[in-house]
């Protein structure tokens, strides 16, 4: 846990509270396409209403930036864009697509790309891990790993806030699983649920 350079892909009402949390504890970069957006947070305003601009600034190792080779030296990076339904009902995966892309020109041998966005079980590994592989040019669970952790932020709701909501964990493999648990409970004031598989995790989001 002292050696993470954490990156947080995508910065809304997902993202931006596990990046204010995570910037508490350790080295955290935000990034997002959106230079607005960026823009903003770093003057410490959040649209989304879900942040306090005091939490904000009191967030000591956190940064934020737009520009993807910012992220390059990050070895753990959490995947947090939105998968909205497209008009026929069925998930765009475009916003997934491109993070991947982007996350995969920067992984390096034994980083850790975690998964937060809502997808159906066997996403991951079937749709996220082939992107990842082809712009890194390096092997799933022999260079690089992954993790999925299904998001449970209810928006507005400032009772069950992301610290108070138990995190579901996994890994790609059993020691993925571990590092994905430990990571989580660094923040999770509410303790963490490890499953058996990132299948698991996925699944239970439904």
């Amino acid at each position: 846990m002292t050696d993470i350079s954490l990156a947080i892909i995508g910065l809304g009402y997902v993202g931006l509270p596990l990046a204010i949390e995570f910037g508490n504890k350790i080295s955290t970069i935000g990034y997002d396409l959106d230079k607005d957006r960026v823009s903003e947070l770093q003057l410490g305003k959040d649209r989304t209403l879900e942040i306090e601009s005091n939490a904000i600034a009191d967030s000591s190792e956190l940064t934020f930036t737009s520009v993807a080779r910012d992220i390059e030296g990050c070895n753990v990076y959490i995947v947090a864009v939105p998968t909205p339904i497209d008009k026929s009902n069925e998930p765009d995966l475009e916003p997934l697509s491109k993070a991947c892309e982007t996350v995969g020109k920067c992984l390096k041998s034994n980083d850790v790309v975690i998964f937060e966005s809502t997808v159906f079980p066997g996403a991951t590994e079937e749709f996220c891990v082939p992107i990842l592989e082809q712009n890194s040019q390096l092997a799933f669970n022999q260079d690089f790993y992954c993790g999925y952790s299904p998001e449970r932020i209810n928006p507005g709701d400032k009772e069950h806030s992301l610290t108070k909501i138990v995190k579901i964990t996994s890994g790609s493999n059993s020691e993925t699983a571990d590092f994905v648990d430990n990571l989580y409970n660094l923040i999770i004031e509410a303790g963490t649920h490890k499953v058996s598989s990132i299948k698991v995790a996925e699944a239970a989001k439904i």
